[in-house]
């Protein structure tokens, strides 16, 4: 009877903290729509005004919006509007006190500076956008094996790939939220009556990653050609597994290399220096006495 009360305790805990999770990520979330929201409707107005903000190449720009985390339609304007905010903010910070000081630089090199800037704030926001959607993509990549392996449990208890895929993704919900993420977006194309195709092919479309992709295209082929979904999981999990421990290792045998530059560059230096001093101050004080007075 004990330890059914311990147990009930602990659940009671564990509820507790997700309950406090829940609602520290929820607050988060409206945050960061209301800031959203504000950048939505100043592009909007920009462009009632009659400048365009749209991109050369839209549809290649909200894929790297959608890969980066960003999914709002208005994100690739906002994208636009801070990209030429930077292009103009920058410069002006920067050269415009230098300009108004009471001895300014020369205009050559005010004018190659404000060209550096203005540089700057036009691919500052496209290294960040890419950054950001590679750290997202090894992070899916990493977390994925574990929810294919809670996916392979659930189908092999009876669930189908659409219950599966629901229950895995609340699941994961706290320790893997992106793969969580992705997972009930595609449950939710799914309820929403697209096509298992359809559904797992925007999935892929939407990480980006080549890994998922695979995944996807495997059970659209199982699920075309009847096969079992179980066994193309436990398959695909494996590889997924083993090609984790293989980028592990592989990190593990790039350290040696990538320390050998700071231990070239900072160590190496003050070993010869501690080595060679004592001599150095020898000939210092003996050697070239002796040669200034047999001189």
């Amino acid at each position: 009877m004990r330890r059914f009360d311990d147990r009930q305790q602990i659940l009671g805990r564990l509820g507790e903290a997700r309950d406090v999770v829940t609602a520290e990520t929820g607050a988060g979330l409206r945050a960061s729509d209301v800031r959203a929201s504000a950048w939505a409707k100043l592009a909007a107005r920009i462009e009632s005004s009659g400048l365009s903000l749209g991109d050369s190449d839209p549809k290649g720009l909200q894929r790297k919006m959608i890969a980066a985390g960003y999914r709002s339609p208005s994100a690739p304007k906002v994208f636009t509007l801070v990209r030429l905010l930077l292009i103009f903010a920058l410069p002006i910070a920067i050269v415009v006190p230098q300009l108004l000081s009471s001895e300014p630089k020369s205009l050559f090199i005010l004018y190659l500076q404000g060209a550096g800037l203005a540089a700057m704030g036009l691919f500052l926001p496209s290294l960040f956008l890419t950054a950001k959607a590679d750290r997202r993509r090894q992070e899916i990549l990493n977390d994925f094996p574990d929810s294919l392996d809670l996916m392979l449990v659930c189908v092999e208890a009876g669930m189908g790939l659409e219950a599966a895929l629901d229950r895995v993704g609340r699941e994961m919900a706290i320790s893997h939220p992106l793969v969580s993420e992705m997972l009930s977006q595609t449950t939710l194309e799914l309820r929403a009556g697209a096509g298992r195709e359809e559904a797992l092919r925007n999935m892929a479309d939407r990480t980006g990653v080549d890994e998922i992709r695979a995944f996807s295209t495997l059970l659209i082929q199982s699920d075309k050609l009847g096969s079992s979904i179980a066994t193309t999981l436990r398959i695909y999990a494996s590889e997924m597994r083993e090609k984790r421990r293989m980028r592990a290792e592989e990190k593990a045998h790039r350290l040696p290399v990538l320390l050998s530059i700071p231990l070239v560059a900072c160590m190496l230096p003050t070993m010869i220096g501690v080595l060679m001093l004592p001599a150095i101050i020898r000939v210092i004080r003996e050697v070239v006495p002796a040669m200034a007075g047999g001189g």
